[in-house]
């Protein structure tokens, strides 16, 4: 109680605030200013910005054993300590380890800050201790005023987090094959993306670092949050003209890893970027998963909506690339699908299978069903202009074209996995002559 009472009278700031805010201002500047610049979040940063971050700090002095900032408590402020110690406290499962000492110099509450996230661990005075506590809101007005100041205060985050191997950065080699002191701090992308952190990556983009950074492996941050599942970071990526064609050293691009990694919500994101600049995107992925014998990437394309039919930048479908390879299950999943079948006597693949496979089709084999894509126009919707337009058969010795109606609604004949076949009808006339039809098989 003694040493309380007695750090609670030992209010500079008080005493400050009653003087003139120039000569305040100078007090400021002569006790603290030399400390200051000693912070390594500070290093490099123009004199004009720290004269005013240090004329906006407020000066206390602690007791021991009193918590600064608690363990996933709001960010708020950040701390450099003058004098004094403060330990670094994890709390779990109601246990408390110490895992560190700062001391003189040193600085706290800045990652939970600049991340915008919960501070990662508890921050509690050993001994006495006067801190200089900043408004990050005041923190990074003051750095925003001249971009060069703010630029430089990121990588000085970045790098010092590397030399503490921060835990919520651990997972993730920010080395990237490079040293320590590599002045390529863009190459730090790659650690904020891993970690899903969309609010410091946007800044770090914001700061002009490039988006589309390759690392050893020419795998770009896309790449990394489209595979990890980080949503926002794709957003934030995307918000800033990232390159969604870039391709790895295996070929791959980050539409790629994002359906591979099954993340639907991504891939249908990504889908919808790169279909705009590039109309062979489908073809491109289909073709992709038949080369390489990747049935289970081609089932998750199937049920995404991709046209089966799709054609690469070549021209050639995935149903054409997987009989050339005569891999029959592939072959299988696309003519169950509905693929075409185009110039079968070019490939060298068994007529007797493939004549089977067309059997099992006709007579209403169980097929995927596509979720519709945001903003897809679903096969054979009619133009809006087109008013009671029907079907009209060719004329001329063609023969009729027939279609395979099947019952119940097909999401939840896909949900119950229904293996009733379907009707092969010829195709009506009209869509009236369609419902009549189907509307005695549904009740027969």
């Amino acid at each position: 109680m003694c040493l309380r009472f007695k750090a609670e009278g030992l209010n500079q700031q008080h005493l400050l605030e009653q003087l003139p805010k120039s000569i305040c201002k100078n007090i400021y500047q002569h006790l603290f200013l030399p400390t200051v610049e000693k912070v390594y979040l500070f290093k490099g940063i123009s004199k004009e910005n720290l004269l005013i971050m240090v004329a906006k700090m407020k000066a206390e002095y602690i007791p021991p054993r009193e918590d600064v900032i608690m363990q996933n408590e709001a960010p708020d402020d950040v701390y450099i300590i003058v004098s004094g110690e403060v330990e670094i406290i994890n709390c779990e499962n109601d246990k408390e380890e110490v895992v560190g000492t700062l001391h003189s110099g040193d600085m706290f509450g800045e990652a939970g800050a600049l991340y915008c996230r919960p501070q990662s661990h508890t921050y509690r005075t050993k001994t006495l201790s006067q801190l200089l506590s900043l408004k990050t809101s005041a923190l990074l007005d003051a750095t925003h005023t001249k971009l060069e100041d703010y630029e430089r205060m990121l990588k000085n985050i970045v790098q010092h987090q590397k030399k503490l191997k921060d835990l919520s950065i651990r997972e993730l080699n920010v080395n990237n094959g490079e040293e320590e002191d590599d002045p390529n701090m863009a190459s730090n992308l790659f650690t904020v993306a891993g970690t899903g952190n969309a609010a410091f990556l946007d800044e770090l983009l914001r700061a002009r670092f490039d988006p589309d950074i390759g690392d050893s492996e020419g795998r770009t941050p896309l790449h990394i949050a489209a595979s990890k599942g980080h949503e926002e970071c794709v957003f934030v990526l995307l918000k800033h003209a990232c390159n969604v064609h870039v391709r790895d050293k295996n070929g791959n691009t980050a539409l790629w890893d994002a359906i591979a990694s099954k993340h639907s919500t991504i891939f249908r994101i990504l889908y919808q970027y790169a279909a705009v600049s590039d109309p062979h995107t489908a073809g491109d992925l289909l073709c992709t998963a038949a080369k390489r014998d990747d049935i289970t990437v081609m089932k998750e394309l199937l049920k995404e909506g991709i046209s089966v039919d799709s054609k690469d930048l070549h021209g050639y479908t995935a149903i054409q690339i997987a009989m050339a390879k005569k891999n029959v299950e592939m072959v299988n999943l696309l003519m169950m699908n509905g693929a075409d079948v185009i110039d079968i006597n070019s490939y060298e693949f068994p007529s007797t299978t493939l004549n089977e496979m067309l059997q099992k089709r006709e007579i209403g084999h169980r097929i995927v069903v596509h979720d519709t894509m945001p903003n897809e126009v679903p096969l054979g919707r009619l133009d809006e202009g087109e008013q009671n337009c029907k079907w009209k058969k060719p004329s001329g010795p063609i023969c009729t074209p027939r279609v395979s109606i099947y019952r119940g609604n097909p999401v939840v004949r896909r949900e119950t996995c229904c293996m009733e076949s379907g009707r092969l009808i010829e195709l009506p006339d009209s869509l009236e002559q369609l419902k009549t039809i189907a509307g005695t098989y549904i009740f027969s």
